[in-house]
């Protein structure tokens, strides 16, 4: 895949976030990969891949969707960030890309109706959501199956979720040596879920009016900043408007994305303009022809992650344009970071690209994980014990 020269660009432009300062503007996207343990801990082969990945100094690196509590959602081998053991496993990839000089956040995220509800189950836990509005008929099938249906959160457990699992994961996580601690309310996750009103139904404080359904982020938000005294330069949030994966967007949505996140988006610029603003609002952009999100860096008047969707041809006009005509803007890659462990060079230097293999995404073991080149370097592979080569604990 070739690339074209970008050296002229703001791309290679030192931009600060916050208290750091990156020496380019591209961003390593949370990438969801399953490499932790069954324990949720981190592992060798994720200290490779961070590693490998932060070589050039000055980047940022957003770690992977990581649970802040197995209350709140459970995957098989995904990371975790809710005890001690998780935290000290974490550190030591930190310690490891800020050895190369670059910076790395860590993306917390909340499942809520796109958890499995049979592992949570096994775990001795109730399946949640904003509503009993399942995900699809696959999903209610199986919680029905199991006997653990979908249920309503409750005001009680919604305030549990603010002042006690979100925080201790937060502390956690800065205690670990994380830069920046993102919010993930995108995907079709809990907090997403409480935004649109195709999943959220409730009468109470929490539904109805953009109000309402913004309150539970914004409340995680607030009790972060203001009783746990929680830099909001060391936060982020990840926002997704134009989102239908997970059934977020729903056909029928009665109310425009620029009507939820408009709102969401200048309650987070007064909360900047009373001191508190936040390191960066990533932002998942969809092809153009489907979504417009220049609203959002029209309201908010910090750093911008944007992660724009590249068509088979990899143009990269639209990248570009985004960093070029806004100075607060840095651009998020996922697949092409994933299959490039030295994308940041190839880049500056219009080298050709690896392909991704997508099979290998989500498989678990180090094949389509720490097994691509870097430029010039081809590696002897043999795919069938890759196939095996699962991680270990860190700690």
């Amino acid at each position: 895949m070739t690339v074209p020269s970008l050296k002229s660009t703001n791309l290679f432009k030192p931009i600060q976030i916050g208290n750091i300062t990156l020496n380019q503007r591209i961003a390593h996207l949370p990438t969801t990969r399953f490499r932790a343990t069954a324990e949720h801990v981190p592992t060798d082969l994720m200290l490779q891949y961070y590693t490998e990945r932060s070589i050039v100094p000055g980047t940022l690196l957003i770690g992977e969707g990581t649970i802040p509590s197995e209350k709140l959602g459970i995957l098989p081998n995904l990371p975790g960030l809710w005890n001690e053991q998780q935290s000290k496993a974490w550190k030591i990839i930190i310690d490891s890309v800020h050895k190369n000089g670059s910076f790395i956040s860590i993306q917390l995220g909340t499942l809520g109706r796109a958890a499995n509800p049979a592992i949570l189950k096994q775990r001795g836990y109730e399946y949640s959501g904003a509503s009993v509005i399942y995900l699809d008929e696959d999903s209610k099938k199986l919680a029905e199956d199991v006997g653990n249906p979908l249920k309503e959160l409750t005001e009680d457990e919604i305030h549990d979720i603010v002042v006690n699992q979100i925080p201790n994961s937060v502390k956690l996580s800065l205690q670990a040596g994380f830069d920046i601690v993102e919010i993930h309310a995108s995907s079709g996750y809990l907090f997403e879920q409480f935004i649109h009103p195709s999943s959220n139904k409730r009468t109470d404080k929490y539904g109805g009016s953009i109000e309402n359904r913004t309150r539970f982020l914004l409340e995680v938000i607030d009790n972060l900043i203001y009783n746990e005294g929680i830099d909001a330069k060391k936060l982020a949030i990840r926002l997704s408007p134009y989102n239908t994966f997970r059934g977020s967007l729903g056909e029928n949505e009665s109310v425009h994305p620029i009507v939820n996140y408009g709102y969401l988006v200048s309650e987070l610029q007064q909360r900047a303009n009373k001191g508190h603003q936040l390191g960066y609002i990533s932002v998942v952009e969809n092809t153009p022809e489907r979504s417009n999100t220049d609203f959002i860096s029209q309201i908010w008047q910090g750093v911008i992650v944007k992660s724009i969707a590249f068509s088979e041809s990899f143009d990269l006009n639209p990248v570009v344009k985004a960093v070029d005509t806004d100075d607060r803007t840095i651009i998020g890659f996922g697949r092409h970071f994933i299959a490039n462990p030295d994308l940041i060079e190839r880049l500056k230097n219009s080298l050709d690209l690896n392909p991704f293999d997508p099979p290998t995404f989500y498989s678990g073991t180090n094949l389509g994980y720490n097994t691509y080149s870097k430029y010039g370097q081809p590696l002897e592979i043999d795919q069938e014990a890759e196939k095996l080569h699962r991680g270990k604990s860190l700690v």
